[in-house]
């Protein structure tokens, strides 16, 4: 082996400098002449590595992979390292996914290792000084390192990781399953997993027993517990809590409301109270409260109490909010299908409205006419999902209960919010329906004004009053008119009209079976005939305002009272009418026809009959039989005038016999 100064440079026991390496070379070379040449294709000088002492000798031989033996120098085998083709990276990276924190721990240990004695290996530092250095360094075994370092070569260096496990890790554990019959693990199953839960204990016992009646093989109640466990969690809240809690593993859904306008969408919901309260007829119940909140601010913009959740507690508190605060621009209302928010008078008209019959001639509810956009909430598995309102967050803990019912105004009429949790002082006072209604404005008032709100725009510093009036007055809105108001105000009732512009009221009718009828002459012959009647209903008697299904004002209709049968001045009055509608229809009528039938007969042309069309079809006489008809002569009898008189005294004297009294 033939080496020259620049490789002889850096090797243990050589100077460090090519010049001194050179003079170190010619020295041991001196009276030699067959142990130097000139290197074939440069200028420079090769040495024959045996003039070399034995430490240099073996140093050099050693960092090109060799060793001096009796045998002669021999090339060490150092395996190289596979592409990530040869080895499967997926397959090594699972192990270290599977493997426990501390294992993965230990392996970055001795992947420090390994890389830092790699560097030094790379710097020409050689092995077993490399291992050794690092080894005091780290405190670790020399050994152990050289045998993880050449484990490694066999893998990229980005590799190395997984590689530095122990050999257990990540390996899946093989445990040898306890005696189970599939029989009676599948009556533990249909046992466990019902929608009663039962405990896992009991459902044990009774496997024990019907074991015993088969003769099945099972295993230990923990046996059973941890099989149990390791069923699909997901399948076992289906099948024991239902499909609603099934729908709830899910993590919600979070919307964000930075793109709204302040009020341009709303979202209702009733909050039964827990509170006995004597309402004003008298009677002892737990009102109902219909709340509506700005989704954005989460404001409580409006609110009505009634006995019960109905048609008139929705309508007049939507009437409160367009009223204070106006229409906006796109208007977007979010509601529950309930029977009283999604009836027909507030909803229809709507497309997706699954609620009641729905017909053709319906008419257009109220949110329909003002232009708002309806939204109805999720129903998962037959149940309400209270997670698409964020009004139900304000009925939660620490909303409306605590903030009304549970106020000291009200003290002795909370109920408790179940059965099972009633106060000690349940039932000792009910409170007048005055009072409470005071104490809801309150409760309300305190709930917007509570500031440090966790919410999107309140950032948890502001109230929810403070965001609303930040924001409303960059929210664009159309005040409300008179005619709007006035439809939120009054109730509605559809009727069929007449041909004579007459209908029939039914409304408050069920007492004592009262009916109102009604007239107003533009109701003539309307088509459709069909209109809706809005009504003040403490004023039956009065004006009733009739208008389209689609909720253009027709007309005021006036009551028609029933009078008494001999009031001549109650028919002077409608006779008075009549002939005012006479006078009336007469003046129309001459305003409206300009000609007579006259007129009209003499612009009309003069038509005459058309002439028959030729036929150009001559058919062949074909007479019937093949003998003479006999034509049969009518005889006119002849007329005997003596046997007609005869006939004529007969029955005179016929008639004078029964003139005559049978007692004469």
């Amino acid at each position: 082996m033939w080496v020259t100064a620049q490789e002889c440079m850096g090797v243990a026991g050589m100077p460090t400098t090519a010049s001194n390496v050179r003079r170190q070379l010619e020295k041991f070379a001196s009276g030699k002449c067959d142990v130097f040449r000139k290197r074939q294709g440069t200028k420079a000088i090769e040495y024959d590595a045996t003039i070399l002492p034995v430490d240099v000798r073996a140093a050099l031989l050693l960092s090109r992979g060799c060793v001096e033996t009796s045998r002669g120098v021999i090339e060490l085998s150092r395996p190289q390292p596979q592409t990530a083709a040869e080895y499967d990276r997926v397959q090594l990276w699972q192990c270290w996914e599977r493997a426990s924190e501390s294992q993965r721990e230990r392996a970055k240990k001795w992947l420090n290792a390994v890389t830092l004695a790699a560097e030094l290996i790379d710097a020409k530092i050689s092995v077993q000084t490399a291992f050794n250095s690092v080894a005091s360094e780290l405190n670790i075994n020399a050994t152990t390192l050289r045998d993880r370092y050449y484990s490694a070569q066999a893998f990229d260096r980005k590799d190395w990781a997984p590689v530095m496990l122990d050999k257990r890790a990540g390996k899946q554990v093989v445990v040898k399953k306890a005696d189970y019959d599939e029989e009676a693990w599948d009556f533990l199953l249909a046992d466990y997993l019902r929608n009663e839960a039962p405990t896992l204990f009991k459902c044990y016992e009774r496997l024990q027993i019907t074991a015993k009646e088969h003769g099945w093989r099972i295993p230990t109640y923990k046996t059973a517990l941890r099989r149990i466990n390791k069923l699909d969690k997901a399948m076992v809240v289906a099948c024991r809590e239902g499909e609603h809690a099934l729908m709830r593993l899910l993590p919600a859904q979070q919307r964000t409301v930075a793109s709204l306008a302040t009020l341009q969408w709303i979202n209702g919901d009733g909050y039964q109270h827990n509170v006995f309260v004597k309402w004003f007829n008298g009677e002892i119940v737990r009102p109902k409260t219909w709340f509506w909140q700005d989704v954005k601010t989460r404001r409580i913009v409006g609110w009505r109490c009634d006995m019960t959740e109905n048609m008139d507690s929705i309508r007049l508190s939507f009437m409160d909010v367009i009223k204070k605060y106006g229409i906006p621009k796109d208007f977007h209302i979010t509601i529950d299908n309930t029977r009283a928010a999604a009836n027909k008078w507030l909803t229809g008209g709507t497309k997706n409205r699954y609620r009641f019959k729905v017909r053709e001639d319906d008419p257009k509810g109220l949110f329909v006419v003002i232009g708002g956009n309806i939204h109805w909430t999720s129903v998962v598995a037959g149940k309400g999902w209270g997670q698409a309102k964020p009004v139900e967050r304000a009925f939660g803990v620490g909303g409306m209960e605590e903030y009304i019912d549970k106020h000291p105004a009200l003290a002795g009429a909370y109920t408790g919010p179940n059965p099972l949790a009633k106060p000690e002082n349940y039932g000792s006072r009910a409170i007048d329906a005055e009072l409470f209604l005071q104490t809801i404005a309150e409760g309300v008032a305190m709930f917007n004004a509570r500031v440090g709100r966790n919410t999107e725009m309140c950032e948890g510093r502001y109230s929810f009053d403070q965001v609303f009036e930040r924001d409303f007055p960059n929210t664009v809105v159309r005040k409300p008119t008179e005619e709007q108001l006035r439809m939120f105000l009054l109730p509605a009732e559809a009727v069929t009209v007449k041909f004579n512009g007459e209908f029939t009221l039914h409304a408050g009718g069920s007492l004592l079976n009262q009916k109102n009828r009604y007239h107003n002459a533009a109701l003539m012959g309307i088509s459709p005939r069909k209109v809706v009647v809005r009504f003040d209903p403490q004023n039956l008697h009065g004006d009733v305002y009739c208008y389209t299904l689609d909720g253009r004002f027709i007309c005021a209709a006036t009551c028609i009272e029933k009078v008494g049968f001999g009031d001549t001045q109650a028919a002077r009055e409608h006779s008075q009418v009549r002939k005012q509608l006479r006078k009336a229809t007469k003046a129309l009528t001459k305003a409206t026809i300009k000609k007579d039938a006259l007129e009209v007969s003499e612009l009309m042309p003069r038509l005459s009959e058309p002439e028959p069309p030729e036929s150009r079809v001559v058919g062949i006489y074909r007479p019937v039989g093949n003998t003479v008809t006999v034509q049969q002569v009518e005889t006119e009898e002849e007329y005997d005038e003596q046997y007609q008189a005869s006939f004529r005294r007969g029955v005179q004297l016929l008639a004078a016999s029964q003139k005559k009294d049978p007692l004469e």
